[in-house]
């Protein structure tokens, strides 16, 4: 880990959410990936972190302005929330920033319910708007702190840069984008404006990061496009981690164990898993019909193996996710019709069951559409005690990395993926032992603490150039 330092961490959201029960103030871990994986920040730095009032209770915390928190190992921060107008934030998320770039970038813009619709005004009035407000909160702290370095997340805060560097251009900025990038094919189904306005933004920091050369090629090729012609030294690639201990841990608990023991009295002789979200980009009624067309290919299989899907139901505020909800029940009840008992579909937010499936799969299946890296693919082989083989999409930025260990799907193609699993499945258990292996060594090897420690050599790196 590089030497302490003051950082400004900003995504929408925090590390924390409050809420309240019985009349008293309840303190609950930040929803997804991108919380756990800044988690370290908090321990090693001295941090500032920025984010959303989402909550009613969130936005009472946030009017009593910056307060310290605690993390879970002790280590203290200050946090700010940021009370959006309601309406400004509700045209930021659910029509800018979930669907609209959200799909754009994971390749799924056919599938939006109005994709003729004008996307200018909440644009404008929505995403514009709730980054202006998180720039002027970023540049309050630089009031107090004006030596911090900003650490901007995400394909929510695109434009927020692009404001703190006008004001304050001697400050070192980062962007780090979470999801896949397109080309200028993709972003053409976008306003010229609003796609410039993008790029430009990303372009005001000192480092723009992306987790694949795949996504740092197709910024490049983006920018091209729009006349732009970034710095290469100051756009990167590092694909985001995990921190092995903390799964290792967390197997050996017993709320996991408890879940494992009811998975393996019910397990079938061989166990397909996927460990999702509800989302379109996570392809889960293919996944579905390609387990189906393979055991109508294999009958000497039915009745062996068995798929279990564990998804988290996804932003269901929003039409489209609604609309693939539908669909992936509808999906599954296809596969209960024709082969009954082979498909098991829960769809809950129980994290130690996800554990427990991990330890326990001889088969994960991972056929995104698209991801900008696809974490499960690293979490689950490291406490899988069956030795089991990963299918992956190619599409996954997670591909980039493990490739040489897994059994590769083109997650279009329905036959190709029931043939990866089946594949999946026959492998000897000398070649999985030895995937395993290898994938759990390259997770080690490349942890939570070198991402971040890469990210802010990077920092350093590009803001020397800058005032050269």
């Amino acid at each position: 880990m590089s030497e302490r330092r003051k950082l400004i961490v900003v995504s929408n959201r925090g590390p924390i959410a409050y809420g309240r029960e019985g009349g008293e103030r309840l303190v609950k871990r930040g929803a997804g990936g991108l919380v756990t994986a800044l988690a370290p920040l908090v321990s090693h730095h001295d941090v500032t972190w920025i984010a959303s009032a989402i909550s009613d209770e969130d936005r009472e915390v946030a009017a009593g302005g910056t307060l310290e928190e605690t993390a879970r190992d002790g280590s203290r921060y200050r946090l700010r929330l940021v009370a959006h107008p309601r309406a400004a934030y509700d045209l930021y998320y659910n029509v800018i920033a979930n669907p609209a770039l959200w799909f754009v970038q994971h390749g799924l813009w056919e599938r939006k319910v109005d994709p003729e619709r004008d996307l200018v005004p909440a644009w404008d009035e929505g995403y514009v708007e709730v980054n202006r407000d998180f720039a002027d909160a970023v540049l309050e702290e630089l009031e107090h702190e004006p030596e911090a370095a900003v650490f901007f997340h995400d394909y929510h805060l695109y434009v927020a840069p692009s404001f703190v560097h006008q004001r304050r251009p001697d400050t070192a900025l980062a962007h780090f984008t979470h999801i896949p990038w397109v080309g200028p094919e993709g972003w053409s189904v976008l306003p010229e404006r609003v796609v410039r306005e993008i790029h430009e933004g990303l372009l005001a920091c000192d480092v723009a990061g992306f987790h694949t050369q795949r996504w740092r090629r197709a910024f490049f090729d983006s920018c091209r496009a729009l006349g732009l012609e970034p710095d290469e030294r100051r756009v990167t690639a590092h694909p985001i981690a995990i921190d092995p201990q903390e799964f290792v841990n967390l197997a050996a608990s017993e709320p996991v164990q408890a879940r494992e023991r009811e998975l393996v009295a019910e397990r079938p002789g061989q166990l397909i898993l996927r460990v999702d979200r509800t989302d379109p980009s996570k392809n889960v009624p293919r996944g579905f019909e390609a387990f189906a067309l393979l055991l109508e290919r294999r009958p000497d299989l039915q009745g062996r193996v068995g798929m279990l899907a564990l998804l988290d139901a996804s932003r269901q505020e929003i039409p489209e996710y609604v609309e693939e909800r539908r669909r992936i029940e509808a999906a599954a009840a296809a596969v209960e019709e024709r082969f009954p008992g082979a498909l098991t579909l829960r769809i809950a937010d129980d994290f130690p069951a996800s554990i427990a499936a991990y330890k326990q799969f001889d088969v994960l299946l991972v056929n995104a559409v698209m991801d900008g890296l696809n974490l499960v693919a690293k979490e689950a082989p490291i406490v899988n005690e069956r030795a089991g083989a990963v299918a992956l999409s190619v599409n996954a930025g997670a591909y980039e990395e493990l490739g040489d260990w897994v059994v590769p799907l083109d997650p279009f193609d329905v036959s190709g993926t029931a043939a990866a699993i089946e594949q999946a499945l026959e492998l000897g258990e000398d070649e999985r032992v030895e995937h395993q292996r290898a994938i759990r060594a390259h997770v080690r090897a490349h942890d939570l603490e070198e991402w971040i420690a890469a990210q802010l050599a990077d920092l350093d790196r590009a803001s020397s150039i800058r005032r050269r």
